[in-house]
């Protein structure tokens, strides 16, 4: 199966989330942001990092590059796609998933290894997990903080559209602890930590987050 990697000016993660898609069995692939071509790739994940600087708003400008146009597109059809850290910013900002990432509620970058708990074990992105499951994944960012209004926040939880909480402390202040959400297809999912550093016990805290890229490959078999 081939997975996207999509690459903007500012992507730090994108190497590493290649790197993830590899491990789990899959053929990465390389997408650049200003192209129209998503090379009939079978998901998309939008790695972190500092697209455009973060300027404007974290994600507000890589939103509307033109390949997210195709992503958009294609994720209305159907396609996989997870958005990590300033991908879940920028999958926010194009409109793909409710809510937004402001500033950490005490100004201070968070960089540590997370305990998550996974909410929903039934997206593209998470059969590999079970529902109550408790993992572990680094987190590393300035705008994590999850919010949204009230009544959004209420529809999500009736919906079951939270994936992941933060357990033993929330790193950035996000609603309800809301690490990270999901489409109301369960195609589309995004996360402020990130499970691309997770793969390996040479490099992270745990393998906790290779389950994220076995997941989408199970995913588009059973499509």
């Amino acid at each position: 199966m081939r997975i996207g990697v999509l690459t903007f000016p500012g992507s730090l993660d994108d190497v590493d989330a290649a790197r993830a898609v590899r491990l789990a069995g899959g053929e990465p692939v390389a997408l650049w942001h200003a192209d129209h071509d998503l090379k009939d790739v079978d998901a998309v994940v939008l790695p972190g990092g500092f697209s455009y600087g973060d300027y404007l708003r974290a994600g507000a400008i890589a939103a509307r590059a033109p390949l997210m146009q195709d992503v958009v597109d294609r994720a209305k059809q159907g396609l996989p796609v997870l958005g990590i850290c300033n991908g879940f910013q920028v999958l926010c900002e194009a409109g793909l998933l409710p809510g937004a990432l402001t500033r950490n509620s005490h100004l201070h970058f968070r960089n540590r290894d997370q305990v998550l708990q996974v909410e929903r074990a039934d997206t593209a992105w998470t059969t590999d997990y079970s529902e109550g499951q408790r993992i572990v994944i680094p987190v590393k960012n300035g705008e994590g903080r999850y919010v949204a209004a009230d009544a959004d926040l209420d529809r999500l939880e009736g919906e079951g559209r939270v994936v992941f909480r933060y357990v033993d402390g929330n790193p950035n202040g996000s609603s309800r602890d809301i690490a990270g959400v999901t489409s109301e297809d369960g195609r589309v999912v995004g996360l402020m930590p990130h499970p691309e550093h997770a793969v390996e016990d040479l490099t992270g805290p745990s393998t906790d987050g290779l389950g994220f890229f076995t997941s989408v490959l199970k995913a588009v078999v059973a499509a």
